[in-house]
């Protein structure tokens, strides 16, 4: 018997339960995306993953010295680097570049969508359709991303491609759970109103890039079902974060040394993430985003008993119990970070249900029920920045 099943109720929807006892720490499922992105502007300044799975191309000294400006940077034990020993398998494809980090994540590709929207030659010619079609994207959605342009590039690749766009659509259809207009006010609220104003117009370079109206697999796609896509997107997809560093910093901290040996290291450390907070502040990760069919049926709790993580340092989402589940309870994840998941029951019911359209009835919410309804100054000054950031 499946030890997660999808469920319905008539107060939260679909949602994901346990069917047997599942221990904290424990990895309850692992999902490949439907499809992934790196964020443009996060590949525009020079973060190197590869592109289909994301999976960091920087070794963790180069990636290091990247961050922290300093060229200078030596790491030791680069064994603890999981890059090094992969860079021979480095791949690119051999009409546009693009980089990957194996011959099989290439392969991948070109099979699921990159053969039918690849640039070739024209990859770098700054006025072909499709890049001016993702520079419209970055003067609408600059840094911190939530979305990628890419996703919407990749999912008319995969339309191109599949020898069944019928279960194409159906799979697209598995992440609608609100209707259109909730989801693109969802989505507008992260993005700002200018994206209101400009949501036509990217369709029509979108419909440019891409001869929707001559090419069959995407008669689907008018402006409305545009819209639809982009709703379901926003509201579905999933931030993903990989780093060389990160990955170095955890191999070393795991390795056997001497204490001499182990505070000379946790003092570089420490130094290297003081640098690249100067330079280059919280921006540490190859970012992006991708769709997954079953993690996007997890309801939010504010007092959550599972996370989502990336422990292969590539677009494999896995679930992991923050604490004991039993037998009939809901998987839930927190939609706040953990900065706002700290905040009085009112703060975070206010961001709630502005950004997600949704009064929380979780457990830790009704017990603080009778909180007064009112949040601290530092809290108000908090919300006023996150508008002002719209």
């Amino acid at each position: 018997m499946e030890k997660v099943i999808l469920k319905t109720t008539p107060e939260k929807g679909r949602g994901l339960y346990v069917t047997e006892t599942i221990l904290e720490g424990t990895i309850i499922f692992q999902e490949q995306p439907l499809v992934s992105c790196q964020y443009s502007w996060n590949a525009a300044y020079g973060y190197l993953a590869c592109e289909y799975c994301l999976r960091p191309l920087e070794t963790a000294e180069r990636n290091a010295q990247r961050l922290a400006n300093d060229p200078t940077i030596m790491l030791p034990r680069a064994e603890c680097c999981p890059v090094e020993s992969n860079l021979v398998n480095h791949a690119k494809c051999e009409q546009c570049g693009v980089l990957y980090c194996s011959s099989e994540c290439r392969s991948s590709a070109l099979e699921r969508y990159h053969a039918a929207i690849c640039l070739g030659a024209e990859a770098q010619n700054e006025n072909h359709p499709v890049n001016v079609l993702v520079d419209f994207w970055k003067k609408m959605h600059y840094p911190p991303e939530t979305c990628g342009i890419m996703l919407f590039v990749k999912i008319v690749g995969l339309f191109r491609q599949t020898v069944d766009p019928q279960g194409l659509q159906n799979q697209l259809q598995e992440f609608v759970h609100k209707s259109v207009n909730e989801d693109l006010l969802i989505f507008h609220k992260m993005l700002g109103e200018k994206f209101t104003k400009q949501i036509e117009q990217l369709y029509s370079l979108f419909a440019v890039a891409f001869n929707v109206g001559s090419d069959e697999r995407l008669s689907w796609l008018t402006v409305d079902s545009f819209k639809s896509l982009i709703a379901l997107v926003g509201t579905n997809g999933q931030g993903i974060g990989t780093s060389s560093f990160g990955d170095w910093v955890k191999n070393v901290s795991e390795c056997a040394m001497d204490e001499k040996e182990r505070t000379s290291v946790d003092q570089l450390i420490d130094e290297l993430y003081g640098k690249m907070d100067t330079f280059v502040g919280s921006f540490l990760n190859n970012e992006g985003s991708a769709l997954y069919a079953r993690q996007s049926k997890i309801n939010h709790s504010c007092s959550p008993n599972a996370e989502t993580v990336f422990p292969q340092s590539n677009h494999v989402l896995a679930l992991r119990a923050t604490r004991d589940i039993h037998p009939g309870e809901e998987i839930s994840i927190s939609y706040l970070d953990e900065c706002n998941l700290q905040r009085s029951r009112h703060s975070r019911q206010k961001i709630l249900k502005d950004y997600y359209l949704f009064i929380c009835q979780c457990e830790k919410c009704n017990q603080e029920i009778n909180d007064p309804d009112e949040t601290s100054e530092d809290e108000d000054d908090e919300d006023e920045d996150m508008e002002d950031s719209d």
